[in-house]
């Protein structure tokens, strides 16, 4: 089983690179894609650590009973070193865990005749010189967009800096989900919900649009770095099938490779109408859970809502032939 769609505290998840790498052991995922908000920060932290989990593994194999797997790691556990973070059981026959392999991934915002579309790109060069200064390019822009939205919430009475937000979020690309979260734990809202609905939801007194590729673009960028583009979940769009069947056309004569048409909240119609489009265009089926830890509590790694399952056979698909 795996999930190629999966978020980090480097975008808007709860889990750091690492604890999602431990969280995947635990779930008995073969491999994940990190696919963090327009930022490889984490691809890095999440590749290194499994490969220290396999070193440690190599030099002191230990044996390992998977943990109730249904309930998730707490966001605040503590990590210690590689070797001690592999669960040694004391059952004889326990399987010997299964370090995940780590797919360098990203999702990409981009916008289409008013419609905010998604594009994840898989097993990205991530160092490669255009996609870097892309990505350079795209965080001064969203700085300067946050910055904004700091100033508007101060006419509001709220006290917050975009410095305040970085200190509390460290290492993370600030999106509206880090503004909600820091609202909540300074006790000016009581829910996240409440943010989005007085604060920064689209179209509310303090939200500032964000500077936007097109879905054209991102599929061109990703495949300028080598990667495999896919239409991130298109039910989610809520356009009508002409208009969503035009989108998908145009994006198959760029270069579009994949549609996600296995996801978290899918009905089985729904996927039915997203197979039928990859059919009709030939494009390579993706799927993925959409995790992000607390952000989502109803969304778990690999399974979703409790019924999503990958097979390892859609990423075998997925993956670029050797060159």
């Amino acid at each position: 089983m795996v999930d190629l769609h999966v978020h980090s505290t480097c975008s808007d998840g709860t889990f750091t690179p690492e604890e999602l790498v431990d969280y995947a052991i635990q779930k008995g995922l073969t491999a994940f894609a990190l696919t963090d908000h327009d930022t490889v920060n984490g691809l890095d932290r999440a590749i290194r650590y499994a490969e220290e989990l396999r070193q440690a593994q190599a030099t002191s194999p230990v044996s390992f009973s998977h943990n109730d797997a249904s309930t998730p790691l707490p966001v605040s556990f503590s990590r210690n070193d590689a070797a001690a973070r592999l669960p040694v059981s004391s059952v004889p026959d326990a399987d010997v865990p299964r370090v995940p392999e780590i797919i360098p991934g990203i999702e990409l915002s981009t916008e289409y005749q008013g419609k905010d579309i998604h594009m994840v790109g898989l097993f990205i060069d991530y160092c490669q010189p255009k996609f870097a200064h892309y990505l350079e390019d795209f965080i001064r822009s969203r700085e300067n967009r946050n910055e904004k939205m700091c100033a508007l919430l101060r006419e509001h009475d709220i006290d917050i800096t975009y410095e305040a937000l970085l200190a509390e979020f460290p290492g993370a690309v600030i999106t509206r989900a880090h503004f909600a979260r820091y609202l909540l734990s300074h006790g000016y809202i009581q829910s996240m919900k409440e943010a989005f609905d007085r604060y920064v939801g689209d179209y509310c007194p303090c939200f500032v649009p964000r500077e936007k590729v097109t879905p054209a673009q991102a599929v061109e960028l990703i495949l300028g770095a080598g990667g495999v583009p896919v239409l991130a979940h298109p039910i989610l769009y809520h356009m009508s099938d002409d208009r969503l069947d035009t989108l998908v056309a145009e994006l198959k004569k760029i270069g579009l490779v994949g549609i996600e048409a296995i996801y978290s909240t899918y009905n089985t119609a729904e996927e039915r109408q997203i197979r039928g489009l990859a059919s009709k265009y030939d494009l390579k089926i993706s799927g993925g859970s959409d995790f992000h830890g607390a952000n989502k509590p109803k969304i778990d790694l690999g399974t979703g809502w409790g019924k999503l399952y990958v097979p390892d056979e859609v990423l075998e698909n997925l993956r670029p032939e050797k060159k």
